[in-house]
């Protein structure tokens, strides 16, 4: 890297990313890997018994980077200029490396279930009620979404959905968790919805399954939906969630997922949510901040038939932790 007389000038920070191997959960840490212009090396760590099952506060007590399981990553140094680590499962870890690299700029993605002085930085949902001077609250997860990225996606994509008509509506599907439940029957009554607002509005639907949505429930959507103008993304390469996201008129998107409502805000679009049976005390406190805000609207089936327009507010919570992380750097490097 060189500076702008021409001379070399400090190098890029070295990265890593620290995750179980969740895919959401990774792609949280990618994104603010990327808002800071970094090129980070990817670790996705197993534990062995007892550390599998022990909390961090117990796990940060026995030297949790001798409980790596060589099945996964192993981390040694040299150790990272930055380190973005998230999950349960990587808190002691990330708190471990602080220990013995302080220069080592942690930050821990969602509650890491520790006292926050065991990092420097911790990102954590408003509705954690988590305090701190190095506690940054967010609205909803961080993303991978920017225009750039959505701009070229819609390029790359634009001409396999050039044949539905307008407004495109993208539907991001999810599927069963340990809060929400997802079948055949409630997939036939969302479609039943969605053909509804397709005879109203006359709309076409570009409809992109996640890993959980699961073959049978894929099929009862498609039977649903049978006569109306829809695609549906049959899972082969390349993803069109980017370019679905980037062409939309608006978005509907199920409730099972923090990471996709706060990747359908972050398009700038009016988004929907359609609420599955389910939900717990975290996930009703996100989705009642996000309809406060005016980020969403509900989408509820047999009563949905318009498509309203509005400017949904900007929230850009990875762009503030990317800033915090920056000074950060500013600081160690001074």
């Amino acid at each position: 890297m060189r500076n702008n007389h021409g001379m070399p000038g400090p190098p890029e920070p070295t990265c890593w990313i620290v995750t179980d191997g969740n895919a959401g959960m990774e792609n949280q840490c990618l994104g603010l890997a990327e808002a800071l212009n970094l090129c980070p090396q990817i670790k996705r760590i197993k534990l062995r018994a007892p550390w599998e099952w022990l909390p961090p506060r117990l796990g940060i007590l026995f030297n949790p980077l001798s409980g790596l399981d060589a099945r996964g990553d192993m981390l040694s140094p040299p150790w990272p200029d930055v380190l973005i680590a998230t999950g349960r499962r990587t808190a002691a870890i990330c708190a471990a490396i602080k220990r013995l690299h302080g220069r080592t700029i942690t930050v821990q993605i969602q509650n890491p279930h520790l006292p926050a002085s065991c990092f420097d930085l911790v990102v954590a949902p408003v509705h954690d009620r988590l305090q701190g001077g190095n506690i940054i609250a967010t609205h909803g997860a961080l993303h991978r979404v920017t225009r750039a990225r959505l701009d070229a996606a819609a390029a790359e994509f634009r001409a396999a959905l050039a044949g539905l008509p307008r407004p495109l509506i993208a539907v991001l599907i999810g599927g069963a968790n340990g809060a929400y439940r997802m079948d055949g029957p409630i997939l036939r009554e969302f479609a039943e919805g969605l053909r509804d607002l397709a005879k109203a509005t006359g709309c076409g639907f570009a409809i992109t399954p996640s890993r959980r949505t699961g073959a049978g429930n894929i099929a009862a959507l498609r039977e649903g939906l049978a006569g109306t103008p829809h695609l549906i993304w049959d899972g082969e390469p390349p993803n069109p969630y980017f370019g679905y996201l980037g062409l939309a008129d608006a978005i509907i998107v199920t409730s099972d997922s923090v990471n996709m409502v706060s990747e359908a805000c972050a398009a700038q679009k009016p988004v929907y949510v359609y609420d599955l049976p389910g939900g717990s005390a975290k996930f009703n406190a996100f989705h009642a901040a996000m309809r406060e805000s005016g980020a969403v609207r509900p989408f509820i089936p047999g009563q949905t038939r318009t498509l309203e327009s509005w400017t949904p507010p900007v929230i850009d919570d990875t762009a503030s932790v990317a800033r915090a992380v920056k000074r950060l750097l500013i600081i160690r490097n001074h």
